[in-house]
């Protein structure tokens, strides 16, 4: 079963990173061992997906998230694998999402300054694959970044892949 033990771990973990199973135990109320046991059965059942750390953008000298709304051509299975698979070779694209309405997709970008954001533009965006219109958004000031889904207690509903 899915329970509150469960939801108080995926939340310790996806807002505080991975810690020491004791610490976590401790705050939900397991020995080491338990607390142990029930990450590693969230991890095999794919509730959790990995860890990674946050890091700092400006401290890396990332000044700049970038929002491209992108148009494609076509919209036909060859033309958005390719697309697709394009995007995936640009580490500065952060996220690419397949949009519904006025574009196809919407890409996040990393970049020192505007003047990087150029050399992007023109050495990585512009050769994209399948393109016919794109439009950017600086992002002036981050009010709410990502930090972890919305865990919803789920009690009563047992464990689905």
């Amino acid at each position: 079963m899915f329970d509150r033990i469960d939801t108080e771990l995926l939340e310790l973990l996806q807002r505080h990173g991975p810690r020491p199973t004791a610490e976590l135990g401790e705050i939900v109320g397991l020995s080491p061992s338990a607390c142990h046991r029930r990450i590693r059965a969230l991890e095999a059942e794919g509730f959790i997906a990995g860890y990674t750390a946050r890091l700092s953008p400006a401290r890396i000298g990332l000044e700049l998230d970038v929002f491209v709304d992108i148009s494609l051509h076509s919209q036909s299975e060859e033309a958005l694998t390719a697309f697709e698979s394009a995007v995936k070779s640009f580490d500065e694209i952060l996220e690419c999402h397949l949009l519904s309405g006025a574009s196809d997709y919407r890409l996040r970008v990393a970049a020192r300054n505007v003047a990087d954001f150029d050399r992007l533009h023109r050495h990585c965006l512009s050769r994209l694959p399948g393109v016919a219109a794109m439009h950017s958004a600086f992002a002036l000031r981050t009010i709410k970044a990502f930090e972890g889904y919305p865990i919803p207690p789920r009690a009563d509903v047992d464990r689905q892949r």
